[in-house]
């Protein structure tokens, strides 16, 4: 790319939504997200897009959710997070609990808009 040109500026991407989190969404990104039924290589769809890049300039919002737009990814891997400790304790009582918890992931490939 050379100086000056807008090449690699634009960038076309949607905001879908996902395990009550919102992401964003451009081709050839890998992203993790909650738990999704499947194994490695499946495709999947996600039609609950919120908001679309389209062109410079150019955007498509949804109320709340935009119509005849799908979103197509497959899947990478399942893993889990990192590992969250939980302590809890009752002072002078002699009451402690420690719990470990890691979120299941689902690693996913976005290929197309």
């Amino acid at each position: 790319m050379e100086k000056g040109t807008k090449e690699g500026i634009f960038k076309k991407y949607v905001i879908f939504q996902t395990g009550g989190k919102q992401y964003q969404a451009i081709p050839g990104k890998t992203l993790a997200v909650e738990k999704l039924n499947g194994n490695i290589g499946d495709s999947l769809e996600f039609s609950e897009v919120l908001f679309r890049k389209t062109s410079e300039g150019k955007f498509e919002f949804g109320k709340p959710y935009l119509k005849d737009v799908v979103l197509k990814a497959s899947i990478v891997k399942q893993t889990k997070g990192p590992k969250i400790i939980v302590f809890r304790h009752k002072r002078r009582k002699k009451q402690r609990t420690k719990k470990g918890h890691r979120q299941p992931l689902t690693v996913i490939r976005i290929e197309s808009i």
